[in-house]
Order: C-alpha cells, then structure tokens, then sequence
C-alpha cells in the first residue's frame, strides 16, 4: 500500500468476485463503510481484465461461480498479478482450508460469515502485506549499502588504472548479459553482475610503477603482476555472502585460459570455473577497446577478430561463440558508458604489451 502524493496512505483496493448480486452489493457497501476502494464483478473473466487494468490488493471471491472457479480463479491472480486473495465459500466439505491455502491464498472464509468478520480478516491480510512490503523495502535499501561499499572498495582499486570507474560498471553489464545467454539462473545472473565489478581489486597491491607502466612488463615485473589475482582472492576471502564468494572466485579465476595457459593455478577446461571464464572474455573485451595506460583503444572489428582468435586458447568456445554471435549487444554497452571508440582500424597496431598478451 503506497503513499499518494501528498503523503497520506491511498485507501486499499479491494475486488470482489461473486456470481450472487446480492452479495456483491453487501461487500461493496461493507467496504465503502471500512473506507477501502472497491469493485464488484459477477464473472471471473472480467476481474481478470480489470487487474490488467487496474492494480489491487486484495481480491474477495466465492468458489462456486460459472465458467471458471474460484480456485481457478485464485491460481491465475496469484501467478499473474501482485495481489492478496481471500477464499469465500459454503462448501467448506468439497474445499478443504490447506488446499486453498497451497496455492497461495491469503485466507479462507466459510459462509455464512458476518459483515464485521469479512473486514476484520481483509484488514489482516492488508496488514500483512504492508510488512511484506516494508521488509522489502527494508532488504532493498540494505542491499543498495551493501552494494555501494562493494564498489567503493573495487573503485580504491580501479581509480588508478583506469580512465574512469564506468571499466567496472561495464563488467558487470557484460557479465550478467553473458549469464543469461548462457541460459543461467536470475539469481546466479544477480549475483555476477554485483560480484564481476570486483574482479581486479587485487590491483590494490600492485606497485603504481608496474600498474601504470605504458611500455613492456620485464618478466619480474609480470610476476608481480599477476599477484593481483591472489590477492583479490585473499581481499575477498572467508565471507558468508554469496556475492563475495562469487567474487572471490572470479578474482582469483578471470586470467586462467581455456587452453590451461593462463594463471594463477593453470587451469584448463571446465576446470575453470564459469564465473571466471564469464568475466576472462568481458575483461578482455573492455581491455582492447578502451584505452589503458600502455594502449589506446583498438577498433571493434580488430577486437572482433582477437577474440575470435583466442576462441578455444584464451577463451571458453562457447562462450565465445555467444559473445561474438551477439557481437553488437555487448558493443553497445560499451558505446553507452565508456569513451568514444577507435574508428579506423588501418591506424592501429598492437602495443607492445599487446603483442604477447591479451590485456590485463
């Protein structure tokens, strides 16, 4: 039940289904009186254009009606639309309360019932459904500060090497654009998206003059480097958070390769875990068509052909084969949050960083 405009509660909406006339009106006559909005109708089928229409918080409706029953009726509410239904009936032998209940009905009545009973359980189910909705706010409001630290802890780690922090906003796009192609969960895409962002937050350790260095890493250099993947991990360890987990996961596991080349631990395959092979091809892309402090931005038809030339060495076939097959999806996000993009790709070669590694 939101606020209106001016702050005071909108009165609750209430629809009633009933074949009966006359106890359409009783209910209707008891509503006004209890102060909620609310409308009558004799056939299911027109209570269901109506919640197309128009929003409710409950919904009152016999069993016993033509065309379609009230359990049939109650099933379709509660799939469909986000509204409370309360059961009414006289056959209380044919519908047993727990039945009613299973599929999800807020309450059940039993005729004959009293006008002061029918308002006294709407306004239970009413108030029930205002601490649903205030706990939710409640999660919502925690999870956007749980969310906000997340990043401000990955943006100490980005700001340095990055042009600006749209890089880990981009990941997270990318990434959850990736879960669902594959097909994955919502929660599992939910969980990438706020987990992919902190993937380089083992950064933090790493020198400045390493980090930021435009020419050719010697090979000591790259080994510090590479530390960053462990030292995420352990910045991300030992938490109870599933976002973390993930986390922690995809930071020690978004620089291993396909073909087992890559590191920390060199692992191969599907041995690899998803996340990580997610955000090895997200990164990747980020990396070549943005500029880094040994590189400018390389043109989408080159970082086409780099991926596509790391599919099965660098990068999960598969998953290559969606990202490129879906080529423009992910090059519009990057067009919407980032720098403009490198044109002509005749002007372009390599760096030398680039020229024995896909980018860090």
């Amino acid at each position: 039940m939101s606020d209106s405009p001016n702050n005071l509660p909108r009165p609750s909406r209430i629809l009633i289904v009933d074949d009966d006339p006359a106890i359409l009106r009783l209910f209707q006559r008891a509503m006004d009186v209890a102060g909620h909005q609310s409308m009558g109708f004799r056939e299911p089928g027109l209570a269901l254009a109506e919640l197309s229409r128009e929003a409710y918080d409950v919904v009152v409706t016999d069993i016993q009606m033509p065309g379609m029953t009230g359990l049939e009726l109650a099933g379709q509410i509660l799939n469909d639309f986000d509204t409370d239904v309360i059961v009414i009936t006289g056959e209380a032998h044919e519908y047993h309360y727990d039945e009613i209940i299973t599929i999800g009905a807020s309450d059940f009545v039993a005729k004959p019932f009293s006008v002061n009973e029918i308002i006294l359980r709407i306004q239970r189910v009413l108030r029930e459904r205002e601490l649903r909705e205030e706990a939710w706010r409640s999660h919502a409001e925690l999870k956007k500060a749980y969310i906000d630290s997340i990043h401000r802890l990955v943006m100490a780690s980005e700001f340095k090497d990055e042009e600006t922090g749209d890089h880990i906003i981009r990941i997270a796009q990318y990434s959850a654009l990736m879960a669902r192609k594959l097909g994955m969960p919502e929660s599992y895409v939910e969980n990438i998206e706020y987990a992919a962002p902190m993937h380089d937050v083992g950064k933090i350790g790493i020198p400045d003059k390493i980090l930021l260095k435009p020419g050719k890493l010697t090979p000591e250099e790259w080994q510090i480097m590479k530390g960053h993947t462990r030292i995420g991990a352990r910045i991300l360890s030992n938490s109870n958070s599933k976002i973390l987990q993930m986390a922690q996961e995809i930071a020690l596991n978004h620089h291993e390769h396909y073909n087992g080349k890559g590191y920390p631990q060199g692992l191969a395959g599907k041995n690899i875990p998803l996340s990580g092979r997610i955000v090895a091809i997200a990164d990747a892309f980020d990396a070549l068509t943005s500029k880094r402090p040994y590189k400018e931005p390389y043109p989408p038809e080159m970082v086409y052909q780099m991926l596509e030339k790391e599919r099965g060495e660098h990068f999960d076939p598969e998953i290559t084969d969606i990202f490129l097959g879906h080529y423009q999806e992910f090059l519009d996000i990057r067009i919407r949050s980032g720098p403009p993009l490198a044109e002509d790709p005749t002007d372009f070669v390599l760096s030398e960083r680039d020229q024995s590694n896909i980018p860090t």
